[in-house]
């Protein structure tokens, strides 16, 4: 727990608020690096509010507080955030910005540490505010940080050098690469400021943030290759620099705002990516001179498309994960059968138990989706945002769990049923698994993006007047974050197009509010035909619940698909289980049809 109360923190806030002439401050989960996940010493939203969720905003005025979260943790936010100092809203269906150009007059001004918001969101919110004669102002020094006082350290774990036989290519292959990227844009230089970008690039990772391995940095880099690079001196091994060769130099992150003005009096010309870039730095160049150039990470598409060394690490890793997800698999069929239903918690750990067996496993790669019953109904539901739920009779139970292997990242989620199955669940699982083989089984011509190729996945849904809310696949890392860019399958763009080597998820769903949620997901490497055409490669591996297909709702190229999958699934993981596993196994990948 904090020191401080909740009447005190929020007091001191509206104290530097006083001396700064602010109406408002607002404080988003962000922090500086605008990643999806934070580290415990930049929960800045968590200290003020309570909040522990992965996306919302608090905003203060002078006498009150309101917070935003979108649905996935409108009961979380209930539980954690008290109502006597915070009104409670929906990030999406009253946004922020709505809310707060409501509560203030013409002239008011709203403060904000623009090191927290991306320049895109900055750009657009300065915008809207205006239209209404409110006035954004930056902040010198982030009030919570000034009041914060026993906030946690700085990680301290030192950076892990990763070899070319894991990458398949030199740090300083892959600088000059970007480099020349960088030089056809029309830039001097490039802001480099996603963690994964500058992990990529120098082949390195770390544990500076949860489930996303990466160090704390700010980089540059030039049309050349060469790299500054912004971090804790003290996170790099005495051999990282013969480790990622010439042309980077290393400098203590208090000297970026230094360095970034220097830029700036050279009137060079910066790149920088508007929704992974934080304001502050965007305006810190330009107030300097820079001429800015806006457009995307140059590091974005080089390390979203994996080279052959990557693709057969990230083959391996699904084959040590696969173990872990059908082992755990057998041990809940196992658990039920002798009555014994755990709840969520009990169940997500007992999975990780199983991953952290398997060789080369560094972490998991997102918080385990584990949800019973009509929590699996809720697609980003996390068993921590309330009491977690006991496995229910007669209903399903949906798992959605990665990890971070040194060799590649996993993400697979597979539904089961607890007890028997109804005919609903079997009809709706089966139009479910049928738009995932659709997809699986897709070839298509060199250009085509996932918008085109996303009705396949929904089409037998969409038949029946079903569909589901989120996206059908998102790109993945290769050691890296599990929410990669640019590729993804969705309903609507503009969208990048699938390139050979890209990594995505194929996860169509469906999900009957307050009873039960269906999801079919596997990990699909674009491959490129001797013809020319683009398929996808499958490359999870475990079993889908045999006992959800309804055979007669499938055609015969479908039930080809599912039998030679699950004949893969088990003449590649049964050498590799014991005997009541393995026994398992093979009823769990019978042939049907």
């Amino acid at each position: 727990m904090n020191s401080k109360s909740m009447t005190d923190k929020l007091q001191a806030i509206r104290q530097e608020m006083a001396a700064a002439n602010l109406d408002a401050f607002l404080v988003p989960r962000e922090d500086e690096y605008l990643g999806e996940y934070v580290p415990a010493r930049n929960e800045r939203l968590a200290w003020v509010s309570g909040f522990a969720g992965s996306a919302g905003m608090v905003i203060v005025l002078k006498n009150k507080a309101a917070i935003f979260v979108d649905g996935r943790y409108t009961l979380q936010a209930r539980q954690q955030v008290p109502t006597d100092h915070f009104e409670h809203h929906h990030l999406i269906e009253q946004p922020p910005i709505d809310w707060l150009s409501q509560q203030l007059a013409a002239g008011s001004t709203v403060g904000i540490d623009s090191r927290m918001h991306s320049h895109a969101w900055f750009e657009a919110t300065q915008g809207k505010l205006h239209t209404v004669g409110i006035k954004l102002q930056e902040v010198a020094t982030n009030p919570i940080d000034k009041h914060w006082a026993d906030r946690p350290a700085h990680a301290s774990h030192q950076a892990l050098l990763l070899e070319d036989t894991y990458t398949g290519e030199s740090s300083l292959s892959k600088r000059q690469r970007v480099g020349k990227a960088i030089k056809d844009s029309g830039a001097d230089l490039a802001l480099i400021y996603q963690l994964d970008s500058i992990a990529w690039l120098l082949n390195i990772r770390g544990s500076d943030v949860p489930r996303v391995p990466v160090i704390m940095a700010f980089a540059t880099l030039d049309t050349k290759g060469e790299m500054t690079l912004f971090t804790d001196l003290d996170k790099l091994p005495k051999d990282f620099p013969a480790h990622v060769g010439k042309g980077v130099t290393v400098k203590p992150d208090d000297l970026l705002e230094q360095a970034l003005q220097e830029i700036g009096s050279k009137r060079f010309k910066v790149l920088a990516d508007p929704g992974m870039t934080n304001a502050w730095s965007i305006l810190c160049c330009r107030k300097a001179g820079a001429q800015m150039i806006i457009g995307d990470d140059p590091a974005l598409l080089p390390k979203a498309c994996k080279n052959n060394i990557e693709l057969n690490g990230i083959r391996n890793c699904h084959l040590r994960d696969g173990v872990a997800v059908t082992r755990y698999l057998a041990w809940i069929d196992r658990e039920v059968s002798e009555g014994r239903l755990h709840d969520e918690g009990q169940l997500a750990d007992k999975l990780e138990a199983f991953r952290m067996e398997q060789a080369g496993i560094h972490d998991l790669s997102f918080d385990t989706i584990s949800a019973a019953g009509a929590n699996g109904a809720l697609p980003h539901y996390h068993y921590q945002s309330g009491k977690p739920a006991l496995l229910e009779q007669n209903n399903l139970y949906l798992v959605d769990s990665g990890g971070q292997y040194a060799d590649g990242t996993t993400d697979i989620t597979r539904t089961v049923v607890i007890g028997e199955a109804s005919e609903e669940h079997k009809r709706m699982f089966t139009l479910v698994l049928k738009g995932h083989i659709a997809l699986a089984m897709a070839v298509f011509p060199k250009g085509t993006s996932g918008v085109q190729l996303d009705a396949l996945a929904r089409q037998f849904l969409w038949q029946e007047g079903c569909d589901y809310d989120h996206g059908t696949g998102h790109g993945v890392g290769a050691f890296l974050s599990v929410h990669e860019g640019p590729q993804r399958i969705t309903k609507r763009g503009p969208q990048q197009e699938l390139l050979p080597g890209m990594v995505i998820s194929n996860e169509p769903g469906y999900y009957e509010e307050g009873n039960y949620g269906i999801r079919c997901e596997n990990l699909v490497i674009v491959m490129e035909r001797a013809d020319g055409m683009l398929h996808f490669e499958t490359i999870s591996l475990a079993p889908f619940d045999l006992r959800l297909v309804n055979n007669d709702m499938m055609n015969q190229a479908e039930l080809d698909w599912l039998n030679s999958y699950h004949r893969q699934v088990r003449d590649t993981l049964a050498p590799l289980m014991n005997e009541e596993d393995r026994i398992w196994l093979e009823g769990s990948t019978r042939q049907v049809g």
